[in-house]
């Protein structure tokens, strides 16, 4: 790791930064008591109708660029009615969420320009989400000229996955040139796992995360690192999602390309932005499919139906290779706010000891998210996920090294 200074640094302000390809969110925190200062979003950069929120302040107005919305969060930690900083000097370092590090980066990583010249690199691999990652980071630069830039690596927790489960059983060349399971969503697994392991008091546990939103995998973690996920060499594998259509058969494609004369291109559409929920139900919004639901929709039935047997194959699938399970969690957008996808996804599972409480279903925080039945074996969780955080520990204790 690099080295910063000879006196560990105990208390500093650090800014994080997750950046979208039209939108900034953002947290400032001062550590390492994880108060957080400011907390917001830049939303639709690019278009008329942008808006930019940072705690109780809103407006709507056009933003161009990153760079704007970054100036306007800028000029909101400066005011002296907000008496948040009086100079940015104050922001000792910004962590960024960099989704794909490929095999290179595998801990949280000093941002240099050999550093941003192979995240370029590894925008065939990440084409959404890479080019806005390094977007962010060259505008930070800009803007927080004292700080040290820091990129945490949304595949990073994955690289401890084991070469039979990261391999795929195609040519040696090809896993040469990098082809292989890396995984993603790395830093929610991660810290939703780290805070069962805190409820459970233990960290020699077998653990289940299941990070449901508009994208969705889940992460077989053992022993506090990642042992299997869903998704492979790219986001679009595994779990049925909002968009995405997970796992198909190969041959599909060829046949489109073959038979229906489908381009690349055009097949890449389909699978990533017109698959998923949004082909089965119409939607990808879950609260619209569950209210069809209610309403007897056959075609919204079906669809929740695949959903949660697809994460159950997936529970089989982890509780085996790891030889039995501890603990269940559910996280993100759907995981923490959806009763009806926790029930399904748990609906016959006692023969793992899964067993759902459906009364503390309902209202998980009201027996801090421990949802699990009486007679359940495993512990069934819903954590909610907290990415930035996440970030800025990781971010500090670079620092600290």
């Amino acid at each position: 790791m690099p080295y910063f200074c000879n006196t560990k640094i105990s208390h500093m302000k650090i800014l994080v930064l997750n950046s979208g390809s039209s939108s900034l969110k953002f947290q400032l925190f001062d550590m390492p008591q994880t108060k957080v200062l400011v907390k917001g979003l830049a939303e639709r950069i690019g278009e008329a109708t942008s808006r930019f929120k940072a705690n109780d302040y809103e407006v709507n107005q056009p933003i161009g660029t990153h760079k704007d919305a970054l100036q306007l969060l800028t000029t909101y930690l400066l005011d002296d009615k907000n008496q948040i900083i009086k100079d940015t000097s104050e922001i000792v370092a910004v962590g960024h969420r960099v989704v794909h590090g490929g095999n290179t980066f595998v801990q949280p990583t000093l941002i240099t320009e050999e550093v941003k010249d192979k995240i370029k690199e590894l925008f065939s691999l990440a084409p959404l989400h890479n080019p806005a990652n390094l977007t962010g980071i060259e505008t930070a630069e800009e803007i927080f000229k004292d700080a040290k830039q820091i990129a945490i690596f949304d595949t990073a927790f994955h690289q401890s996955i084991p070469v039979e489960n990261h391999k795929y059983a195609i040519p040696e060349t090809f896993y040469e040139k990098g082809i292989r399971k890396y995984g993603f969503h790395g830093i929610s697994h991660q810290y939703v796992s780290r805070e069962a392991n805190k409820i459970l008091e233990r960290t020699d546990t077998k653990l289940i995360t299941l990070h449901l939103g508009n994208g969705a995998s889940a992460t077989a973690v053992r022993n506090g690192k990642s042992f299997d996920t869903t998704m492979g060499f790219g986001p679009m594998n595994g779990l049925i999602m909002g968009t995405r259509s997970g796992d198909i058969d190969q041959s599909i494609i060829f046949y489109l390309m073959d038979k229906l004369n489908y381009t690349l291109d055009e097949i890449q559409t389909i699978l990533n932005k017109q698959s998923g929920m949004k082909a089965l139900a119409g939607s990808n919004d879950l609260r619209d499919i569950e209210t069809a639901t209610d309403n007897g929709d056959n075609q919204a039935q079906l669809a929740l139906k695949m959903y949660a047997g697809a994460i159950k194959k997936y529970i089989g699938n982890f509780t085996a290779q790891m030889n039995g399970l501890d603990a269940l969690i559910f996280t993100a957008g759907i995981g923490e706010n959806s009763q009806k996808v926790r029930e399904l996804v748990c609906k016959n599972l006692d023969v793992f000891g899964i067993e759902i409480d459906k009364k503390k279903n309902k209202n998980p925080k009201d027996y801090q998210g421990d949802i699990s039945g009486q007679d359940s074996k495993v512990k069934i969780l819903v954590i909610p996920t907290n990415e930035e955080l996440e970030i800025a520990k990781q971010t500090f204790d670079l620092m600290q090294s």
